[in-house]
């Protein structure tokens, strides 16, 4: 019973998931059509699938490397979450026929394209390094889970600010939607993470 109450449940997920990314060709915000692949929400979807699947892949490390139910609790949540949203942006650039790459600097849709290159692996702000990476996967219990949430503090707030990037500048009304949510959702989560920390005799770095 418990093994059909989850494939219901994922296939739901997946149902709604789909629906929001269909009704996404319907919904161009502007009236102005299909985005082209120079515009911010081309870009903004591009760029934040690239910022999510390093989220993703954070969570399940630190799965793997604590026991503790809140930490993995909200490391499952943030994957989860994450990895559907990443699915929806990609979904959009095929809907739109737009290349899922570009030979541009990340955030330029945003007027970042200046910016400094990131070093070590951290393509955009709040990304972690591929030093950050290693580390986290030889930490284990309470290490681990501070510095993961370090980690995801710094994280949520690049997020953050590319998701406000998005709902200021994008067309496609339902591509802002879902920017000003994750706007909402990782606020919240920065929030609980703070509390995290501070009961691990810790804060953000």
């Amino acid at each position: 019973m418990r093994s059909a109450a989850v494939a219901v449940a994922v296939a739901g997920v997946l149902v709604a998931a789909g629906a929001i990314t269909y009704a996404v060709a319907e919904d161009s915000g502007s009236g102005d059509g299909t985005p082209t692949a120079e515009s911010a929400d081309a870009g903004f979807a591009r760029d934040m699938a690239v910022h999510h699947q390093q989220a993703v892949e954070m969570s399940y490390i630190v799965r793997d490397r604590t026991d503790d139910v809140e930490v993995r609790r909200l490391a499952y949540d943030i994957a989860q979450t994450q990895a559907n949203q990443r699915g929806m942006l990609l979904g959009w650039l095929d809907l739109w026929g737009l290349p899922k790459v570009s030979a541009g600097r990340p955030m330029s849709w945003m007027g970042m394209g200046d910016m400094p290159a990131g070093k070590d692996g951290a393509l955009m702000p709040g990304m972690a390094t591929n030093s950050d990476l290693k580390k986290l996967n030889t930490l284990s219990g309470r290490q681990a889970e501070v510095f993961y949430l370090q980690l995801m503090t710094d994280h949520h707030k690049g997020g953050i600010h590319m998701a406000e990037g998005c709902v200021d500048k994008c067309a496609v009304g339902v591509e802002k939607r879902l920017a000003q949510g994750m706007v909402n959702g990782q606020e919240s989560e920065i929030s609980l993470m703070a509390g995290m920390l501070k009961e691990r005799g810790a804060k953000a770095r």
